[in-house]
């Protein structure tokens, strides 16, 4: 995994989480990280244990030299649609980053412009590069936090397990039971957006 794409440049890695999902915020990260503190195991979010993305959590907000997490409702994504929001959440993340910024380096193939700051969409670049592989680890942590307290609220749509995918437990309990506060009424069930490429 590279640690920049361009050495010599402040850049900050961007990633979101839970776009996919039915319920529950989108969250993004954003990371500067110090290559003077190298984080060892350092990956896409989806291929780590939950024990070593909360480990590696740590270390990150540790050990880089800026962090940053953002968070858009299900109410604001259904208001402005889920890209729309999953760009708002990373410029959420970015505009608390207290440093200059000179790239911003993002896991996907869209992105919004954000100020004048020059970008690079990455195809898969939480397994190619490291500022991605910690936002996305920072996104998913956070926003699985999210939806374990909102398991309190709505324990049986089960989403300290699905976290609010649509998995065929959530999907049940949701064809029982109807929306909660907490889901997105724009999506349904064969909805285009849950496989909406970014």
């Amino acid at each position: 995994m590279k640690w920049f794409k361009h050495k010599e440049l402040i850049e900050v890695g961007v990633d979101e989480a839970g776009r996919g999902c039915l319920a529950g915020p989108v969250v993004a990260g954003a990371v500067i990280l110090n290559p003077e503190k190298r984080i060892k195991g350092l990956n896409d979010s989806k291929k780590l244990s939950e024990k070593k993305r909360e480990e590696l959590r740590l270390e990150i907000e540790e050990k880089a030299f800026h962090w940053a997490v953002g968070e858009v409702d299900n109410s604001r994504i259904d208001e402005i649609n889920i890209l729309n929001a999953s760009f708002e959440a990373m410029h959420k993340a970015i505009r608390q980053i207290d440093s200059r910024i000179d790239h911003i380096l993002v896991d996907g193939n869209r992105f919004k412009a954000f100020k004048d700051i020059p970008f690079s969409c990455e195809i898969k670049g939480d397994g190619k590069f490291a500022s991605i592989a910690a936002a996305s680890i920072l996104a998913k942590t956070h926003r699985d936090k999210i939806m374990n307290s909102l398991h309190e609220e709505y324990p049986e749509y089960l989403w300290a397990k699905n976290k609010g995918y649509p998995t065929a437990e959530h999907i049940e309990a949701f064809r029982r039971l109807g929306h909660s506060k907490f889901h997105r009424r724009s999506f349904h069930l064969k909805s285009a957006q849950l496989n909406l490429d970014l």
